[in-house]
């Protein structure tokens, strides 16, 4: 194998010597990548430049014979003729290797492919699904665990993650938010960079992968929270609100991004050139390549912009859409599409040199198959590092939402009664996208309680069933609507202890891609249980598993103790456990709202002033004002909430002074005390609001937050730093602007409890 990349190197090398000059050799010094890209391009027809731009799917088993189907054939010659530039669900390294083979050993350039897959949080080893993670705010955390998800990837041949998804969504019905950081840009913004340097690390390394900042742009926004469906957005929102963690995370050197399936100003993503053309490549100045999601070319057919393949084609070629995911439009219509000139070739040779400079970024034309070791799959897929990682991640992310007369924690001496259809569930801690994850493999929390417990004093009973059939990719999850037969059990048991835990929530499948839902309650029977067992024994501790904000009114109402524990991955029931019984004190907050019922999504923190405010700044007889008759305006449990252990005293914040001018560090200062028993880490959050401005703005916006460990009687002082960047925003023709008047600071331990210290800039 070595003498195909030893011709194809030589190939460079030469071209590169005969077609620069002597003053050129300082340029080349500075971008030797970039000359070497150029140097490649010069050796490829058309029709090899097209074929950079096809991504096909693993579409037979590579290691059997040869495919016999028209199709799997036509792909098959494809791989051999160097008309594919990446391939993605082609895992393993036995895999990989193979289909590197066919195309390094018979394409005529040999240039290699890339291979990508849906990496979102963990390859077999699984993190907390994102949205789970993001509750930890523990940004080394996120680029450790990404980082453990990139190892394993890479050591099973795969050198691209279709990951971070930056999206910001307001709505819980989407079913997406599972795969996102929550519903705050500047989170979501540091979460963004977070994650794509734990997964890209130093990107010529074997052990990392190449990142994808997905979806561009404001697929997040889709309305009624309905996947795939239209997103109708100002350019405010989208500069403001779904822009910054897109821009953080091409700052952050992402390798690539993926265009999204909605329509932006009336233009599908994937053939939108204000996007992908004017502000990407544009004003970012953006390196990386754009691939399409899954046939989103093809689907501008049905967006109804384009008549046919071959015109989908030429709108998204031409809008900035670089690599075609399994749409074929571009391998079976750009050479076309260039001869009669409705594309120019100069914009293909522009998307061709984004992919091949990653190709050499990743070390791939040095030795196509550097992923490629059974050594390092063996040993680093699964191995203990990674599930202690996981464990730490799994801890810190788990919520504590309500403690009321301190029912916990749990003592090894309490009689326990257990009870719920995800109290055993090996499966649905492991999520949604949950890549090469073993079924089953998670650890329940009957065996984290066992493990850490009183094993005597645990009793089980499973109350009900939550899904009465495995789920599966393809298919909606069904839910058990009717069958109470396992209510007189668990109220029997119930009645016999001091204490219930109750494992409550969603079946893993009911959130991710797809599986968008209308009503965002405990699904099924589980609240009709929940009621059941309150009815006999009140002390109840409910553990929540889900993948989205739920609205949870009753239990909020009348439950002492709920616990926000998400699908928390490999490690769920350990860490649950370690946090029932004390030895791990919560420490996260929410990084979504969680709403009082479905009617009020979407449902933010930030949200703006109208020319009627909220209730609370009118009389209570007034009726004209924005407001629901039969529900709060407000969040049952706001952005940044989550509670502790222990207890925390925040100072009075300061201010050095009370007026500045542009361009100077307005810095606040307060002093945290920690007035409990126990120690604990307090995310302590900083809002902004700008009192007038050009431009409506929100009435509160994240700026800054510190996480703090203090133990018990320790105080500490911590210092917040605001520059023109936390004090300005873009206004609608997407320029940042920083504007003179009155700003108040509010600083906290979540978004709705808050100190507030004003200044002048």
């Amino acid at each position: 194998m070595q003498k195909h990349i030893t011709l194809v190197t030589a190939l460079i090398v030469l071209l590169i010597s005969s077609c620069n000059t002597p003053n050129e050799t300082n340029t080349i010094d500075k971008d030797p990548i970039g000359h070497k890209v150029d140097s490649v391009l010069k050796l490829m027809t058309l029709a090899e430049k097209v074929g950079q731009l096809n991504q096909y799917n693993g579409f037979w088993d590579i290691t059997g014979p040869v495919p016999k189907d028209d199709d799997s054939q036509l792909k098959y010659e494809h791989i051999k003729t160097g008309m594919v530039g990446s391939m993605l669900n082609v895992t393993s390294v036995e895999k990989v290797k193979e289909a590197q083979r066919l195309c390094v050993e018979n394409s005529r350039l040999k240039i290699p492919m890339i291979f990508g897959y849906d990496v979102i949080h963990g390859y077999q080893t699984m993190m907390p699904i994102p949205l789970a993670e993001a509750a930890s705010w523990d940004l080394a955390l996120m680029t450790k665990s990404a980082g453990v998800a990139a190892r394993e990837a890479a050591a099973a041949g795969v050198n691209w993650t279709f990951a971070p998804m930056v999206d910001i969504s307001r709505d819980a019905r989407w079913g997406r938010v599972m795969e996102g950081a929550g519903e705050d840009p500047y989170y979501g913004a540091l979460v963004a960079k977070a994650r794509v340097t734990g997964f890209q690390g130093d990107l010529n390394s074997a052990s990392t992968v190449a990142a994808c900042a997905k979806h561009f742009a404001g697929y997040g926004f889709a309305e009624a929270g309905r996947d795939y469906n239209s997103a109708d957005f100002s350019r405010s929102t989208l500069y403001n609100t779904i822009l910054p963690p897109f821009k953080a995370a091409a700052e952050e050197g992402v390798a690539t991004f993926m265009n999204s399936f909605n329509d932006v100003n009336g233009t599908p993503a994937t053939g939108n050139a204000f996007l992908q053309r004017d502000i990407l490549k544009g004003k970012w100045d953006y390196k990386g390549f754009v691939v399409s999601d899954w046939a989103s070319i093809m689907e501008l057919k049905v967006h109804a912009i384009a008549k046919d393949d071959k015109e989908a084609a030429e709108i998204a070629l031409n809008a900035g859409s670089d690599m075609d995911m399994e749409g074929r439009c571009y391998v079976n219509h750009l050479e076309a599409l260039v001869k009669e000139g409705k594309v120019k070739e100069d914009k293909i040779d522009d998307a061709v040199k984004r992919i091949l400079r990653l190709k050499f970024m990743l070390g791939l034309f040095d030795d196509p198959y550097k992923y490629c070791n059974t050594t390092i799959e063996k040993a680093e897929i699964g191995k203990a590092e990674n599930l202690n990682t996981a464990l730490e991640a799994a801890r810190k992310s788990i919520v504590l939402l309500k403690n009321e007369n301190n029912l916990l924690p749990l003592s090894k001496e309490d009689k326990i009664a257990l009870i719920g259809p995800l109290a055993t569930d090996k499966d649905s801690p492991l999520g949604s996208w949950r890549a090469k994850a073993i079924t089953g493999s998670a650890v329940s929390v009957l065996e984290g309680m066992q493990q850490i417990g009183n094993n005597e004093n645990i009793a089980y009973a499973k109350g009900c069933v939550l899904s009465p059939e495995t789920p599966t990719f393809k298919y909606e999850v069904k839910i058990n609507a009717d069958d109470k037969t396992g209510f007189e059990e668990a109220i029997q048991l119930a009645k016999s202890v001091e204490k219930v835990v109750m494992v409550l929530g969603e079946n893993c499948f009911q959130s991710g891609e797809g599986r968008s839902r209308s009503e965002l309650q405990l699904p099924g029977v589980q609240l009709d249980l929940l009621k059941k067992v309150y009815a006999v024994n009140p002390n109840i501790v409910l553990v929540l598993m889900n993948g989205r904000p739920l609205a949870l009114p009753w239990e909020a109402e009348h439950i002492p103790a709920i616990v926000e524990a998400w699908h928390l991955g490999s490690m769920s029931g350990t860490a649950i456990a370690e946090v029932l019984y004390g030895l791990e004190n919560p420490s996260g907050k929410l990084p979504m709202s969680f709403p009082y019922n479905v009617g009020q999504m979407p449902l933010y923190y930030n949200l703006k002033s109208t020319g009627r405010p909220t209730a609370n700044e009118f009389d209570a007889g007034m009726v004209f004002y924005s407001h629901y008759s039969d529900v709060s305006n407000t969040a049952l449990f706001p952005f940044g909430h989550g509670l502790s252990y222990t207890t925390f005293n925040y100072g009075k914040p300061t201010l050095s002074k009370t007026s500045y001018k542009k361009g100077e560090m307005v810095k606040v200062d307060l002093t945290i005390s920690n007035t409990g028993s126990v120690a604990g880490d307090e995310v302590a959050q900083l809002y902004l609001r700008d009192l007038v401005s050009r431009a409506t703005r929100p009435v509160k916006e994240l700026k800054g937050f510190q996480k703090v460990h203090l133990e018990p009687g320790e105080s500490k002082t911590i210092s917040f730093e605001l520059t023109d960047q936390e004090l300005g925003y873009y206004n609608a023709k997407g320029e940042f602007v920083v504007e003179t008047g009155a700003f108040e600071i509010m600083i906290g331990t979540s978004s709705a409890e808050i100190q507030t210290i004003s200044f002048e800039l």
